[in-house]
C-alpha cells in the first residue's frame, strides 16, 4: 500500500518507530514524527495518542501482545514438561522478544526502544503493558523456584529481562541479518548462567548490610510515631 492512503494513525505509529530506535525516545519531537508520517500537523498525532507517551503505549501495545502469546506458549510447554529445566524457562523468556528481530512491521524497532526503556531508572514500569498478569509476570513466578533465594533477593530476575532485552536492542540495531539463530541461541546460554549463577558469601553479607541499614533508616520513623501516639 502507497504510504499516502495508509490510515493516519498506522503512518503515525511507523514513522514515530523509526524515529524512536535511531534518534532515541527523548531526540525526536512530536511535530517531527508528524512530518516523516506525512501528516498535515500534529492535531492528526494529538487525536489518536494525545501525547509522546501515548505513542510510546501503542507501539509496546502492538508489539507485546504477539510477544505475550508466544511467551504464554511457552510457558504453557516448560509447565507440561514438569517446569524444571532452567534454560528452556530462559528461551521462554528471550525467544518471544527475538522473533521480532524478523517481523518487517516495525520489530527491530521496537526492541531497540523497549531495551532503551527498560534500561532506564524506572524501567520496570514498562513490564506493566497488557492484562495483567503478564507473560513475563507469569514468567517471575515459574522461574522463581529454579533460583536461589538470594538471587531473587537480588532482583536476579529483572537483571536478566534487561540483559535480554539490551542485547535484543543491539541486534536489531546492528541488522537486519541473514541468520539470527547462532545469536539468540547464544543469548539464551548467557542468560541462563546470570540465572544460574552462584552468589558469593561477600554479596550475601553486603546486601544484608544494605537490608539492616535500610531497617534502621525505617525504624526512627515508628519510634516517633509511638512516642507521639504514648503523649496524645
Amino acid at each position: 500500500m502507497d504510504r499516502t492512503t495508509e490510515p493516519t494513525r498506522e503512518r503515525i505509529l511507523a514513522a514515530a518507530e523509526k524515529l524512536f530506535a535511531t534518534h532515541g525516545v527523548d531526540g525526536v519531537s512530536l511535530r517531527e514524527i508528524t512530518r516523516v508520517s506525512g501528516t498535515r500537523n500534529t492535531v492528526g498525532l494529538q487525536y489518536h495518542f494525545k501525547d509522546r507517551n501515548g505513542v510510546l503505549r501503542a507501539i509496546l501495545t502492538k508489539h507485546l501482545v504477539d510477544v505475550d502469546a508466544r511467551r504464554h506458549a511457552l510457558l504453557d510447554q516448560c509447565e507440561s514438561d514438569g517446569g524444571g529445566d532452567l534454560r528452556a524457562m530462559t528461551a521462554a523468556l528471550v525467544m518471544p522478544s527475538a522473533a521480532k528481530l524478523t517481523d518487517p512491521d516495525g520489530g527491530p524497532a521496537f526492541l531497540q526502544i523497549y531495551a532503551e526503556l527498560l534500561n532506564r531508572p524506572r524501567g520496570e514500569e514498562t513490564l506493566a503493558i497488557g492484562e495483567p498478569p503478564t507473560s513475563l509476570d507469569r514468567w517471575r513466578v515459574q522461574v522463581a523456584p529454579l533460583l536461589h533465594p538470594e538471587a531473587i533477593r537480588l532482583h536476579r530476575r529483572f537483571t536478566a529481562i534487561r540483559l535480554a532485552a539490551a542485547e535484543l536492542g543491539r541486534r536489531a540495531a546492528s541488522g537486519p541479518h541473514t541468520d539470527d539463530r547462532l545469536f539468540v541461541g547464544h543469548l539464551v546460554d548467557l542468560v541462563t548462567s546470570v540465572l544460574a549463577a552462584q552468589v558469593s558469601q561477600e554479596t550475601v553479607r553486603l546486601a544484608d548490610e544494605r537490608d539492616r541499614n535500610r531497617a534502621g533508616k525505617r525504624r526512627p520513623k515508628r519510634l516517633e510515631v509511638t512516642r507521639e501516639s504514648a503523649t496524645a
